[in-house]
Formats: C-alpha cells, structure tokens, sequence
C-alpha cells in the first residue's frame, strides 16, 4: 500500500507522529555520531596532555589544544590550568567542568525521551478521533459503510503509528543514557589520573629536595 494512500487513510492525526518520527529520527542520527569514542574520551589522551605538560608546563596554546579537542580535553584543560593549586582546588575545578560536559553530552536526549513517551499518547489521540468518526458514522437509516471504514482506518494507523515510533525512540533514549553515564564515569577517572599523577609528581619533587 503507497505511503500516501496510508496517511490519507490515517487523517490528520499522523501528522503529529510524523513530525514526531522526523525529530526523533534526527536525534538519533545525531547522538550516534557526536557520542562516539573517539570523539567524547579519544584514547591516548592523557599521556599526550601529560606528556606536553611536563615539557613546557601548562602554556595557554596547551590549555586552548585541549578545550577544543574533545570533551575529556576540556577537563583535562580545567585540571591543568588549577595544576599549581592543592589537589581539591583541581579536582573542584574539574567537577565543575564536567557538569558543563555532561550537559553538553546529554544534549537532546530529553526530548528523544519525550517523544518516546507522548507518540503512544499521541497514537490514542488518533484512536479516539477514529472512534468518534466511527460513531458519527451511525445515522437513523444506517451505517454509512464509507465513514465507518474511515473512522476504523484513523483508529488503528494512528495507534501502528504511534507504537512504531515510541518503541524504537525509547530504545535509542535508553541506550544513549547508558552511553552518557559510561563516557562520564571514564572520563572522570582519566580526570581523577591526572590530578593523582601530577600531584604525585610535585610530591616526590618536593620530597628529593
């Protein structure tokens, strides 16, 4: 059956799921790509800031590389640019930089959520307008066979509809946020290495003196 003919026969209703279905279709393609490894917590990274650290300490060239790099560079930035100051002074500043991050990560992911909540909701809305039709299709002389196969029509698309666009956007919303939650836990212990190793370090310094 043409996708035409199925939006005609499920009225007006389908073009809210539709929108719906285009949103969260985006969001999904988007999330895909920008949550990705080697975009959030490229690997490697700490012992190249580490590295670059040692040779010429916390330059603002070193500083700017990192915030623009990736989101795990931007705590590693954070960390780095409080590197002189005690280790609760760094890690605070990395906390609170990796608010910002997480925000930044979890991105869309309330409305992806959103949709997978309301598209049934929006499917019953369809059902009802469908059973309204159906029983306005009822008149003393008859059952008007067109309306009536018209109202069942509205019922049931809009209810597939609905269905076929909630369950896939709450799949995708659950595995995003497992996503988020995993990418958040490695970067704060990779930020939690760089405090310990460069603390480490000013320590052992000190103690040779």
């Amino acid at each position: 059956m043409p996708v035409g003919s199925i939006i005609e026969a499920a009225g007006w209703p389908i073009w809210a799921i539709i929108v719906a279905s285009v949103i969260s279709l985006t969001i999904i393609f988007e999330r895909f790509f920008s949550l990705r490894q080697s975009l959030v917590a490229p690997q490697g990274l700490l012992g190249q800031a580490l590295q670059e650290y040692r040779r010429a300490g916390a330059t603002q060239e070193l500083l700017q590389l990192l915030s623009q790099h990736s989101p795990l560079g931007r705590l590693f930035a954070a960390g780095l640019r409080n590197a002189d100051a005690s280790r609760e002074v760094m890690k605070e500043s990395i906390e609170d930089e990796g608010r910002l991050v997480a925000h930044q990560l979890e991105r869309y992911l309330t409305t992806l959520g959103t949709i997978a909540a309301m598209a049934p909701l929006l499917g019953l809305l369809g059902t009802v307008i469908g059973m309204i039709e159906i029983f306005g299709s009822q008149a003393p002389s008859g059952t008007n066979p067109t309306e009536l196969a018209h109202g069942i029509s509205v019922a049931l698309y809009n209810t597939a509809f609905g269905l076929i666009v909630a369950i896939p956007s709450m799949m995708f919303y659950r595995h995003f946020r497992a996503q988020v939650d995993a990418l958040l836990v490695d970067m704060e212990s990779q930020a939690v290495k760089l405090v310990e190793v460069l603390h480490g370090e000013r320590k052992n310094g000190n103690g040779n003196h």
